[in-house]
């Protein structure tokens, strides 16, 4: 089995939890980039790159022109679809080698996906070509501790709970994922978030005797563990 399979079996089978979840989110998220990314015209074209059920998508629609979410996984995009506004497209396909044309859309976007991606550089390599000369660029994701022995236990524990899981980037790695794509950093916001570990390893599929296992491996204790998380703007100076 690929890693892009493993991908797409954790997700499908996992799908109706997942877009729940994101139903949830969608407001949350849509007051936090109306601020983050101010200024916007209100006609941007934006991709979210791995939108999975369509938070971030679903979020953007009505504070720009188009968005269109890509995925790997079938099931999230039909969760995506049934709230999709007139304005938001999903299509099915890979963050590694987007089927779009160089430099198409003012704002591109990856939340919560590089560290499901086993080459999470081409993922933000493939962000900067779609787009546009001065057009924007915005990555979310958990952050790996700097400690590189935590950093490790972080990313044993999330394989274990989540086998689509790759490896958590930390602050510098992204940092020189941006430079290297000629991507220039302009804003950054940083999240705390306490995660209750029976609701998130459930949100993974994992329960019963599996998830006590898991457990062990927890980087904080047996019901709760603190997760770091990152935003980053940059503005796409290379094309």
């Amino acid at each position: 089995m690929t890693h892009d399979d493993a991908v797409r079996s954790r997700f499908a089978e996992t799908a109706e939890g997942v877009a729940a979840h994101a139903r949830e989110q969608v407001e949350w998220l849509r007051e936090e980039l109306r601020a983050f990314l101010a200024p916007l015209r209100g006609d941007e074209r934006a991709l979210d790159s791995g939108t999975g059920a369509g938070p971030l998508a679903l979020a953007l629609a009505p504070l720009v022109g188009e968005v269109v979410g890509i995925d790997l996984v079938p099931e999230l995009l039909d969760a995506a679809r049934l709230d999709a506004p007139p304005n938001a497209t999903f299509v099915e396909g890979d963050v590694t080698a987007l089927p779009f044309e160089s430099f198409s859309f003012d704002l591109a976007c990856s939340r919560r996906t590089l560290h499901h991606v086993s080459r999470p550089e081409l993922a933000v390599a493939e962000l900067a070509r779609v787009t546009r000369p001065g057009g924007r660029v915005l990555v979310d994701d958990q952050l790996a501790p700097m400690d590189p022995l935590a950093a490790f236990e972080l990313d044993r524990f999330e394989r274990r709970r989540d086998p689509s899981h790759n490896r958590t980037l930390s602050d510098g790695d992204l940092r020189d994922l941006f430079a290297a794509n000629g991507l220039t950093l302009v804003r950054k916001k940083a999240f705390t978030h306490r995660r209750d570990l029976d609701s998130y390893l459930g949100l993974a599929g994992c329960t019963g005797e599996d998830a006590e296992h898991v457990k062990e491996l927890s980087p904080g204790d047996r019901g709760h563990y603190v997760a770091e998380s990152g935003w980053y703007l940059c503005v796409n100076h290379l094309g």
